[in-house]
């Protein structure tokens, strides 16, 4: 057996894995607000408030991160105020 036919299954494998990872950023939707706390839970108000639409949340809540290092971004459902809870509460490193 070749060796590019032993590594056709883990190939496979990881391409499925990754597809799966990123349909599930993919599909989110709704409208979202991002804000980000301090150690003590205070909101960090120089960075305010943004509201993002699905997938958009990401690129917020890294933006957070790299501005406060150590904050906790909390995502919240803006129609409800209910947190996002498979992304919310998310700590910063």
């Amino acid at each position: 057996m070749s060796a590019s036919l032993r590594t056709l299954p883990v190939k496979h494998t990881i391409c499925v894995t990754l597809l799966l990872a990123l349909s599930g950023c993919l599909t989110m939707s709704g409208e979202y607000t991002v804000t980000a706390h301090d150690a003590s839970g205070a909101q960090i108000e120089k960075l305010g408030t943004f509201v993002a639409q699905g997938h958009n949340i990401y690129p917020i809540r890294n933006a957070f991160c790299l501005n406060a290092p150590g904050a906790t971004v909390i995502i919240r459902d803006a129609k409800t105020g209910e947190e996002l809870r498979s992304e919310s509460p998310y700590h910063c490193r």
